[in-house]
Parts: C-alpha cells; structure tokens; sequence
C-alpha cells in the first residue's frame, strides 16, 4: 500500500507560480514512478507530467512543456511539481498518482497508476 498526499495548491494570478508537493508513505518510494494529472470540472482525468524512480528522467504533457517542473526528493518520500506561468486553463484539481510498474514508467493513462492522493484545488484568476 501507499499513501500519498498532496499539499500546496491555492489561488494565484495569472501568470504566477505555485508549487505542489505530494508526500508519499508506504512501500519504498525509491522504486515507483510518479505522475501528476489533474481535472477540471465537467472534464476527464489529464496526464500533466512524469518521473521515473530516480528522478533522472520526466516527461510532459504539450500544454504545460517549459512551464511546469516536475521532481522528486527520495530522501523525503516527496515528488514536486512546479508550477510557472500559470494561465487560467491551468484551474483544476492536482492529483498526484504512483506507477508501480504495470506500465511504463512514463505512461499518460490514469487507469495504469495504482496509487492516488486526495488531490489539491488550483485556481488561476485572470
């Protein structure tokens, strides 16, 4: 079992930044990929970034690509996502997910992570 949870979400201004963070307990969190997605209301579940076990490989979803960073500290069992630029569309829920190794390491496909947080509010005003 893992347990994960995410903090850092909130209110920002266009063209600001956050960064969220999800805390991970459980199993070894060194050996599991994890992912970020998120949802807006009305919408499906979107992949919005990925990290290998290391940390030493991420991809990107297009729409949050030289915007978004994601990371991890496996010394605290916490992958981040930093958020810049923030635009309006980027209003959603955060979840953060863990990838057990049913999939590769970078898969988009909510249905292929195993884990999920509770998930955190983003909203970007205009």
């Amino acid at each position: 079992q893992v347990q994960l949870v995410e903090s850092g979400g909130g209110l920002v201004q266009s063209g600001g930044s956050l960064r969220l963070s999800c805390a991970a307990s459980g199993r070894t969190f060194s050996r599991y990929a994890m992912g970020w997605f998120r949802q807006a209301p009305g919408k499906e579940r979107e992949f919005v970034a990925a990290i290998d076990w290391s940390g030493g490989s991420t991809y990107y979803a297009d729409s949050v690509k030289g915007r978004f960073t994601i990371s991890r500290d496996n010394a605290k069992n916490t992958v981040y996502l930093q958020m810049n630029s923030l635009k309006p569309e980027d209003t959603a829920v955060y979840y953060c997910a863990a990838n057990m190794g049913r999939a590769i390491w970078y898969s988009p496909r909510p249905y292929e992570y195993d884990y999920w947080g509770q998930g955190t509010q983003v909203t970007v005003s205009s």
